[in-house]
């Protein structure tokens, strides 16, 4: 790899490009350097050449006084781009510095989308500001896409779509298309509305080109499209562009006016904040409102020491089953030895099980309603895994404490293995069939469970077979 010593050396090396190194402190830097030596002419043309989702990684490492100074040198188009790239705190650190002339410009350039996630992270004092600055039109527009709830399909959906008649001719729809594509999000698929704006169809830009073009765009258009409601769930909405393949998903009311679409680019955010939710709950961590880089020390704590806390409480129980069988353990010592691997087979066959049961829910390949006989494939499974794992460890076992601990380990291990796969197949339908996201029944929550009874279990068959 070439190492770069100057801005030019980077703008200027395509095999850097190609191999998609960016070494974006370094160019941020190079940067702040020539905006210092005011040389401008050479900052704007090199932010010309990349791409803007790259600028915004050089824009996000420059300083306060510099950021600002960088992104005025872009067009205001490729500001407003720019702005929907940058991390939220990013986006509302440039709104506050900009006067409230300039954010009207920059917010009206702006697809109406991002306009509105921009808005909902301002202060309430910079929102009350900035309204009457934007046209009635754009207020109103604002308004409606920044009152629904977070978690909903009309939170990411835009309103720059593009609409047509049904009356219109191919070659009129082309026109129309034409006249609206500087403003909306894509033409790829338009729809068609009535009087009402009550959605009656949906037309894709290829139909319309291979249409004859006095043929009437009712006559090309899908008449049953499909459509989700604007208070439905975001993610139902990402896995419907997901399963359809779909470019746009159309919004309705209920009314069933069209009132926007989400958009493909939009479906897969929704997609990567929901897989990082999940993530973030199956390992027991609450959510919070920013990314872990932005997070405060508070923040991550008050995310990880609930259930870390819970956790160490029900670990409690794993202490006492020890306790109960101080008698067996003083007079066998070597089952200690087997202790800890048995405790953490369970846990990992348990959390296998919950991950695998989490992901399936999560995508639709099972149903609740598919409990019993996935109960019964999973225990089948399990007692094959823990007559493995037990004919490997009763070597050991053999060999450690002689004939009766290896039977013991042995039967263990298959009790132990076969409680954690069930527990673990188990926690996310449990979940699911009381409404709770079955991603809480988590690997540190099923591998808890699973060291409380996986301890019980084996000192209770030792205390059995030995005691006897």
């Amino acid at each position: 790899m070439t190492k770069h010593t100057t801005l030019a050396d980077f703008r200027f090396d395509p095999d850097a490009q190609q191999d998609g190194y960016v070494d974006a402190a370094f160019i941020a830097l190079e940067i702040t350097r020539l905006l210092r030596d005011n040389e401008l002419t050479t900052v704007r043309e090199f932010l010309e050449t990349q791409e803007l989702a790259d600028v915004a990684a050089y824009v996000e490492e420059l300083d306060a006084d510099h950021d600002l100074q960088a992104m005025r040198l872009l067009p205001l188009h490729d500001q407003a781009e720019l702005i929907g790239y940058l991390r939220p705190s990013s986006q509302v650190a440039i709104a506050t510095a900009l006067s409230r002339r300039e954010l009207a410009r920059l917010m009206t350039a702006m697809s109406h989308d991002e306009r509105a996630d921009l808005y909902k992270h301002l202060e309430p004092e910079a929102q009350e500001a900035i309204l009457p600055a934007l046209t009635k039109a754009e207020r109103e527009d604002l308004r409606r896409l920044a009152a629904y709830e977070e978690w909903t399909v009309g939170s990411v959906m835009t309103s720059d779509y593009a609409t047509l008649r049904p009356e219109m001719t191919s070659s009129e729809a082309i026109e129309a298309l034409r006249a609206q594509a500087l403003e909306a999000e894509t033409i790829y698929n338009a729809y068609i509305v009535n009087d009402a704006r009550q959605l009656v169809g949906v037309v894709s830009l290829r139909d319309l080109l291979t249409a004859r073009p006095r043929q009437p765009v009712s006559d090309v258009m899908e008449t049953d499209p499909i459509w989700i409601r604007a208070e439905a769930e975001q993610e139902e909405a990402a896995r419907m562009v997901a399963r359809y393949d779909l470019l746009a998903l159309p919004v309705l009311d209920a009314e069933d006016r069209l009132v926007g679409i989400v958009t493909a680019d939009d479906a897969m955010d929704v997609v990567e904040d929901e897989t990082t939710e999940d993530i973030h709950k199956s390992g027991m961590v609450a959510p919070f409102e920013t990314s872990v880089a932005e997070a405060t020390i508070a923040m991550l704590y008050k995310a990880r020491i609930y259930w870390l806390v819970l956790l160490v409480f029900g670990n409690i129980f794993s202490g006492a089953g020890i306790a109960a069988f101080e008698d067996t353990i003083a007079a066998h010592l070597s089952l200690l030895f087997f202790l800890p691997l048995l405790i953490a087979s369970g846990g990992n066959a348990g959390t296998q099980s919950a991950t695998l049961m989490v992901r399936a829910l999560a995508t639709g390949d099972v149903r609740v309603s598919d409990f019993g006989w996935l109960l019964g494939r999973e225990a089948v499974i399990a007692l094959a895994l823990g007559l493995t794992m037990a004919l490997a460890v009763s070597l050991i076992g053999v060999w450690r404490g002689g004939p009766e601990i290896a039977v013991v380990v042995a039967l263990s291990m298959v009790a132990i293995v076969l409680i954690g796969a069930l527990l673990g197949m188990c926690l996310p339908f449990i979940f699911a069939k009381v409404d709770r996201d079955p991603a809480a029944a988590s690997g540190p929550l099923v591998t808890s469970i699973a060291d409380v009874l996986g301890v019980l279990m084996y000192f209770g068959i030792a205390s059995v077979l030995l005691d006897f």
